[in-house]
Parts: C-alpha cells; structure tokens; sequence
C-alpha cells in the first residue's frame, strides 16, 4: 500500500459506514444481518462502539459506554446519533497519526499497530458492518474490489488472533477465481452470497 493510502482507506470506509446506517429502512431495525445473532441494531451498536474504541486508544478518554461483543439491541432516540459521533471521533483520531507512526495504540487485543495496519484495521471493521448492515436491509453493497484489496491485506495481518477471541468465524473458501470482495468477506467467514446481496 502506498504510502498514506490507508487514510483514503478509512475515509472510504467511514463513509460506507455512515451512508448504509443513513439508508436503514425505518421497519428494518430488528431483520437479522450475516453476523450470527445480530440484528441490524446490534451490527450498528458494534460498529459504533469499535470507532469509540480506536478513538479512544488513540487518543485517550473514555471508551465505548456498553461492549460491543454483547450489544444491547436498544437504542433510544435518534439511532444514528451516536455512530455519527464515534465517525467523527475516530477520524479525528487518525487525523492527528503521523503516516509512518510505527507504534499506534488499538484496542485490539494485538495492541499497537504500525498506523498503516491499525488504520486500515479500523476501516475494515466499519466496511464490513457497513457491509452486513447492506445486505440485511436491501441495499447495495458499499464494498467494492478497490476498498477490498488493502482491506483483504491487512486482514490476513490481524484477523488470526481476533479469531480466537470470538471476533470472526472460521474463513471460508472464496474458490481461486473469487474476486477481491469474495475473497476478503470469506475470509471474515461471510458468505458472500447471504440472503439479500445487491450488487
């Protein structure tokens, strides 16, 4: 990746995340989503508390105010205010990281990053969502094989461990002809030919 892409990345990658919460349908809260378990609303608390969670590793304060591994399902008022909010946080964050940061602190159990591999950690976690928040409620799908090859590469860095901490299901095969988008959704064990895909 060349230097400094990983901020095109993440930008790219808030962006889809935003976008898609923006589009759920208002019926569409409670549908299940490819993350086992998960309804719409529990991806979005995920999603949300992960970006409080890098923006506060990165620079400090307080993390995210209910664990993203077991989300609630409840959000009162305005569901989208707070993703907005950890949006914005999070990119603030990165702002301030220098490119060639070697040592970037996440709140990954990995802990720090170079900012390359943290950053587009970061991002992957949002496009992903975005991702399954898509398909679950009919839209079409944020990722494309340009956001998915740096996020693939990356990937294949931190994704091992989190595995063992229930983070991602097992891989799945993609075949040898997947493309980008395939490829990189089999890896976080997605199938990505879940019920209600739009391309």
């Amino acid at each position: 990746m060349a230097a400094g892409q990983w901020r095109d990345v993440l930008d790219e990658a808030h962006k889809a995340l935003r976008a898609t919460a923006e589009g759920i349908p208002a019926d569409a809260w409670d549908l299940p989503t490819p993350c086992e378990r998960w309804t719409v609303t529990q991806v979005l608390q995920h999603a949300t508390g992960d970006q409080i969670a890098f923006a506060a590793a990165i620079v400090g304060g307080a993390g995210p105010s209910e664990d993203p591994f077991a989300p609630s399902g409840r959000i009162e008022g305005d569901k989208l205010i707070g993703l907005r909010a950890a949006l914005d946080a999070s990119a603030r964050a990165w702002a301030g990281v220098a490119d060639d940061d070697p040592q970037v602190r996440t709140p990954l159990p990995l802990g720090a990053l170079p900012a390359q591999v943290g950053a587009v950690a970061c991002a992957l976690d949002a496009a992903v969502h975005a991702w399954d928040i898509a398909v679950a409620t009919g839209q079409p799908s944020p990722l494309n094989d340009n956001l998915a090859r740096p996020l693939l590469e990356v990937a294949r860095q931190v994704v091992e461990p989190l595995r063992n901490y229930g983070a991602y299901a097992p891989a799945l095969d993609a075949g040898a002809e997947a493309d980008d988008v395939s490829a990189l959704l089999s890896y976080l064990g997605r199938d990505p030919q879940w019920p209600g895909v739009r391309l």
